[in-house]
């Protein structure tokens, strides 16, 4: 039974997780949109909303909060300068999964997550 087990692991180390969901989140805020495959959509959209909900309180605590997952100076800026101002109304559901259908060198189910307007 899989009862309280939060997460998909991806076949892949810790270390590797965390550093896929920081690439992709950090892709996300800048671009507004990332294709991967629908599993890593679902889980980057656990990774990144918290993040967009700590931006709209636009505090400096908050900015070194969202540091320790983003190291990226341009996604910080962004994302509490544009996106975290843009949804201070919306009480969350920050981003959209897009099914695309299948890879075609694979065959693994493809999606886009973005930003919601």
């Amino acid at each position: 039974m899989h009862h309280r087990k939060k997460g998909r692991k991806f076949n892949r180390t810790a270390e590797h997780r965390k550093m896929m969901m920081r690439n992709m989140a950090t892709s996300l805020f800048l671009h507004g949109r990332v294709e991967t495959t629908t599993a890593k959509a679902k889980e980057l959209r656990q990774f990144a909303e918290p993040l967009i909900t700590r931006a709209k309180r636009g505090d400096l605590h908050a900015r070194r909060l969202v540091g320790r997952y983003i190291q990226d100076d341009a996604a910080i800026a962004k994302l509490f300068g544009e996106i975290g101002p843009r949804y201070i109304e919306r009480p969350g559901g920050y981003t959209r999964v897009v099914k695309l259908g299948h890879r075609s060198g694979d065959a693994a189910d493809v999606a886009i997550i973005e930003l919601v307007d």
